[in-house]
């Protein structure tokens, strides 16, 4: 999978594809084209071939860097299952107290389990976790643990595998094998597809939750620049002052 290659032969890669079509906003690379990526049906240009961003993280990038003070305040941060080019520069920030967290990752800090984090109550000021929540059973618990750590006023991004077109989610635990869930939700290891009713789960455990189309921001010839996807959803959440 191109999500694993060595980084000895990413400078090989990224001067290949260096052109001007496609800029990551993440590196400020600029390239001729992005690779293919996919489960099953392979999107077209959504690799960057510098960061191994896909869209949904170009559009977390831009957000963090345009609409939040993540990049100069002083914050305690949380990032659950960490992408592994926004651990390394993340680790690097001066302004951030950063911890990385993951049940079988060998790169982050803490080995945690997201259904009983070990971190005391109110702690972190922001919370990244993407991608995880569809991989687990009993998700509410998971939700209910980083409202827990997050501080009252923190925020965060939980994205997951979404389905505008749902109105609720699909999961069905009878659905066992890895042929099959990757038929029924997409990927192998993964238990649901998530409708709109996402953000009522976020809530239900207290959330204030918010679906951000952020990628609608911008102009269609910067969306064709970055190569976001115009309608992917950014769930952003905030813990009310207790």
């Amino acid at each position: 999978m191109l999500i694993n290659l060595s980084i000895l032969l990413r400078p090989l890669i990224v001067l290949f594809f260096k052109g001007e079509n496609f800029t990551d906003p993440i590196d400020g690379r600029s390239y001729r084209k992005f690779l293919s990526y996919g489960y099953g049906k392979q999107r077209s240009n959504a690799l960057s071939p510098g960061t191994l961003s896909l869209e949904r993280h170009r559009q977390m990038w831009l957000y963090l860097k345009n609409e939040t003070d993540f990049f100069s305040a002083n914050l305690k941060v949380l990032h659950i299952a960490p992408e592994q080019d926004f651990l390394r520069r993340f680790k690097k920030m001066q302004n951030l107290d950063y911890t990385s967290a993951d049940l079988f990752s060998p790169i982050v800090d803490v080995k945690a389990d997201i259904l009983k984090l070990p971190f005391g109550d109110n702690t972190f000021d922001v919370i990244i976790c993407n991608h995880v929540l569809e991989h687990i059973a009993d998700d509410r618990k998971a939700m209910s643990e980083l409202y827990r750590v997050m501080k009252p006023k923190g925020w965060g991004i939980i994205q997951v595998p979404m389905k505008t077109s749902l109105e609720k989610t699909y999961e069905d635990f009878t659905i066992t094998s890895p042929k099959d869930r990757q038929k029924h939700f997409g990927q192998y290891d993964h238990v649901r597809w998530y409708g709109m009713d996402y953000f009522d789960r976020l809530r239900s455990v207290g959330f204030e939750a918010e679906a951000n189309y952020y990628s609608q921001k911008y102009s269609e010839s910067e969306i064709r620049r970055f190569a976001l996807n115009k309608n992917e959803i950014l769930p952003i959440v905030r813990k009310p002052r207790i």
